[in-house]
């Protein structure tokens, strides 16, 4: 009997131990499985490529996999939407971008909510848009082109890569603060923008640093500033918009990465650490300025507190302007 009794406990030990180590073994140390890194656009962009950048160099940080899903459409909206209801492990990620904060006031239901759907990582990367108009237009600074479209009111064109974009709701920005008035042309893609631009169908628009200096150079267009409040080092002898008669311009074309919102605050930190790690590696910086970005890690509090900000500032913007997708 008494033997019996021991075989019993032992066999509960055995069992309680047992249990113990598969627990151990499915839950372990974050991070234990490869991480979902959802991007909002398509493959072969300037986000995926960023995205795919920074993911390169934390699976050598983190030594797991970090598996790029690209779920494109809306304007950033569906991946979003997606990442947004993912369970909050810290296992999945989310490129967001500055589309995301403006999209916030141009659509009615964008299916989420950039402040209380998601937790804030890291700031990535950020980027002026260089305002360029065609060879033909007689201006060669700001306050020239800004003289020209008052002289002539909804007679010059402007080209974006769609309703809603980056370059639609940076150029309202300039039209409110310049006082004039421009014609919108929204197409399908940045590609046939810049097109009719340089075939001089349309006069004006604002394009990313890699593509406006390369047409720049060749002679294509005529690049008159840039849109952030101070200079780059992709285009050191091209002057703000805000140093050209518009004191106060300032707006970027950023990336950050984001988390599912609960998601546990010492994973939140540990990713912060591991990603801004990387995005201070030469490696990671010389690759995203290939890309026409420029690092910019930063802390949780301090992204917060910026997507905070983007977000009222565009708000007052789209809601002068009327701009609306949905």
């Amino acid at each position: 009997m008494f033997l019996l009794h021991y075989f019993c406990i032992a066999l509960a030990i055995t069992s309680a131990i047992a249990v113990s180590t598969a627990a151990i073994a499915q839950g372990g140390a974050y991070p234990n499985r490869p991480l979902r890194f959802i991007v909002p656009y398509a493959a072969g962009g300037n986000g995926d490529i960023v995205s795919r950048i920074i993911a390169q160099r934390l699976v050598t940080q983190i030594g797991q996999q970090v598996v790029i899903d690209n779920r494109g459409g809306a304007g950033g909206n569906i991946g979003a939407e997606l990442a947004a209801r993912t369970t909050p492990d810290g296992y999945t990620l989310m490129l967001g971008t500055n589309t995301h904060a403006t999209n916030m006031s141009l659509y009615a239901k964008p299916g989420y909510d950039l402040q209380k759907d998601f937790a804030p990582i890291t700031l990535a990367t950020s980027a002026p848009m260089v305002l360029i108009v065609h060879p033909s237009l007689p201006v060669k600074t700001v306050k020239e082109f800004v003289a020209l479209a008052k002289a002539n009111p909804n007679k010059l064109n402007y080209a974006t890569g769609g309703s809603g974009s980056s370059a639609h709701v940076l150029t309202e920005l300039f039209k409110s603060m310049a006082g004039v008035q421009l014609v919108h042309v929204p197409y399908k893609g940045v590609a046939q923008a810049t097109t009719d631009l340089i075939a001089g169908q349309i006069q004006m628009s604002f394009n990313s640093t890699s593509t406006a200096l390369a047409h720049m150079q060749a002679g294509r267009v005529r690049a008159l500033a840039i849109s952030t409040a101070a200079r780059s080092a992709a285009a050191p002898g091209l002057p703000t918009i805000a140093e050209s008669g518009l004191p106060g311009f300032d707006a970027s074309i950023w990336q950050g990465v984001f988390a599912p919102a609960r998601t546990p605050a010492d994973i939140i930190t540990r990713l912060n650490r591991e990603i801004t790690g990387a995005l201070a590696t030469s490696e990671v910086k010389d690759q995203l300025s290939a890309q026409g970005v420029d690092a910019q890690p930063s802390t949780p509090e301090q992204f917060a507190a910026y997507i905070r900000a983007e977000i009222d500032k565009w708000a007052k913007v789209i809601k002068m302007s009327g701009a609306k997708v949905d």
